[in-house]
């Protein structure tokens, strides 16, 4: 298989609240984690291996019996608050619509995987298939064991602590998507521009 000419990394925000995810979701008046955002880059798989173009879109969460208010935790944590998510919010099966357009035919990756703990609960509640088949989506965090990482030292990093791990400048706030996404990205593109990834290595993880 030839190497993909570029990359999508995306990141996403699903509703939580102060506590849940030690819960498990466990707690009696926990939301479920649906989708309210999801921020992406193009990551160049050429020099100079720079993030390009972003995608940022608000999802209006919808739960099993209607619109879900976000809890004032996620609103701290994230920045999004009920008013974007009213002006700016989108049908979710529109939102991800514009975001498989968004990606084309290339690789998406996240670091983790947010196609399993944000867009697909928000699919399961809402009864919709996503348009992004499983296959296309992949971890970046192999990527940084193929470049030579220890896994245990995977194991500790976080999408918003990546950059200072590699000596890199932060992005300005955390757990944003767009801002999650860019951070990926600018690792990746790092370890490109050191020799320490290929191209082809972003080939669909498993694929013959």
């Amino acid at each position: 298989m030839s190497a993909p000419l570029a990359a999508t990394v995306f990141d996403c925000e699903h509703l939580t609240d102060r506590g849940a995810p030690q819960r498990y979701w466990c707690g009696p008046e926990d939301p479920d984690p649906l989708l309210v955002q999801i921020g992406a880059v193009r990551l160049s798989l050429e020099p100079p291996w720079a993030p390009g173009e972003s995608f940022d879109c608000i999802v209006r969460p919808e739960g099993r019996h209607g619109a879900v208010a976000p809890p004032a935790f996620f609103e701290e944590l994230t920045g999004l608050g009920a008013a974007r998510i009213t002006d700016e919010g989108l049908p979710l099966a529109e939102a991800l619509d514009r975001f498989a357009a968004f990606a084309g035919a290339g690789p998406i990756l996240s670091w983790g995987k947010d196609e399993i703990t944000s867009i697909a609960p928000a699919c399961f509640v809402a009864g919709i298939l996503c348009p992004l088949p499983a296959r296309r989506f992949d971890n970046a965090a192999r990527l940084l064991v193929a470049a030579g990482v220890p896994p245990d030292e995977v194991h500790g990093l976080r999408s918003h602590t990546l950059c200072a791990h590699f000596g890199l400048p932060p992005e300005p706030r955390a757990h944003d998507g767009v801002a999650d996404a860019r951070a990926v990205a600018r690792v990746l593109g790092h370890l490109l521009a050191a020799g320490r990834l290929a191209p082809s290595d972003f080939a669909p993880h498993g694929a013959a």
